[in-house]
């Protein structure tokens, strides 16, 4: 009898053990993973984030346990083309019932940098029917990363980072409309420059750049209310300095008119030295389960110094609203800080 209770308690033990590790989770939520993108379809998380070479598919019922998510490589760029080399920030979108994939490539030189665009018509987009359609630009066909889509009031519109001209020293936020998921419609419009110092600091060292970079990039669109907010990276990822700052425009504004984006003098989100969190950015947005929470998904480094490179990791937590129905990010959470997982994640 004392056994058969010894086993009854141990099963207990350990069913809450398991249960406390699936209702919490720690960030970062990879080892490494710059340039994170999610989004929720059907009850699932679909995560994809920049690998360099390929472009790979998360698949999970709890985003905070990425680590065991089935994972699967959807497409390889052929050799020898435009788009063969240094692929980033894909992500992932579900419009007019088929998925897109959106990202920038070039030839192995940067200042080629493009944004292309797959399509994809089966249900579980992690199938192998991914389809190449094709580089997505306005008419001045310049320098261009870090490409989100987003549909207002029935107009599909693209956003994304670019250069004014053909020679690096300034990446800006442009946005333009869609005739399709894949073809723009129009000339690009500029809406966001670095403004402020916080968005200025940029100095490269080596010899292959110049001698300074001023950084608008990696735009989101955050729908609330009656307002749009377009969150953005400001500064070079490869200072400590990079952080998120945010445009703001009416719902019922013409969002092709530059003046209808008010810029926020401070950013909304950056370094926390206390919590080891440094150069937090690049950032998506999703939902919980059951609709009720707003979360934040970014990349940062653990130490200072790190830069660009692989020690960038995918963390997330949850963010709230103000009495005005403004985002409200807080501050960067611990490294290893047991936080709860999304509401009525399975």
């Amino acid at each position: 009898m004392l056994k058969k209770l010894g086993c009854i308690i141990f099963a207990l033990l350990a069913f809450n053990v398991v249960k406390a590790q699936t209702d919490t989770f720690t960030n970062p939520l990879l080892p490494s993973g710059a340039d994170p993108w999610i989004i929720y379809k059907d009850g699932y998380y679909y995560y994809t984030n920049t690998l360099g070479n390929r472009l790979a598919i998360w698949k999970t019922k709890n985003v905070g346990d990425l680590k065991t998510a089935e994972r699967k490589t959807v497409w390889t760029p052929p050799q020898g083309t435009a788009y063969s080399r240094e692929l980033w920030a894909p992500e992932l979108h579900f419009i007019k019932g088929k998925w897109y994939m959106y990202f920038a490539a070039d030839d192995g030189s940067n200042q080629n940098h493009r944004v292309y665009v797959l399509e994809n018509s089966s249900a579980d987009p992690l199938s192998a029917n991914w389809e190449f359609k094709g580089q997505l630009t306005d008419p001045s066909n310049k320098w261009a990363i870090d490409a989100s889509v987003f549909e207002h009031k029935g107009q599909l519109y693209m956003i994304w980072s670019g250069w004014e001209g053909d020679r690096n020293g300034q990446q800006n936020i442009y946005i333009a409309k869609l005739k399709n998921p894949y073809t723009v419609e129009g000339k690009r419009v500029l809406i966001s420059q670095p403004q402020y110092e916080w968005e200025k600091h940029g100095d490269l060292h080596d010899s292959g750049n110049p001698p300074h970079v001023n950084v608008n990039e990696g735009p989101e669109i955050l729908e609330h209310g009656n307002k749009l907010f377009l969150i953005y990276s400001a500064s070079g990822c490869w200072t400590d300095f990079y952080s998120l700052g945010m445009l703001t425009a009416s719902a019922n504004s013409n969002l092709l008119n530059p003046k209808s984006w008010k810029k926020s003098p401070q950013p909304v989100f950056k370094q926390s030295a206390e919590n080891g969190v440094y150069a937090p950015g690049h950032n998506s947005f999703f939902k919980s389960p059951d609709g009720k929470e707003d979360w934040i998904l970014y990349h940062a480094n653990p130490d200072p110094g790190c830069g660009c490179g692989g020690q960038r990791s995918p963390r997330m937590q949850k963010f709230t609203w103000d009495k005005n129905g403004y985002p409200v990010f807080g501050t960067p959470v611990k490294t290893g800080e047991a936080l709860p997982v999304p509401s009525d994640t399975k």
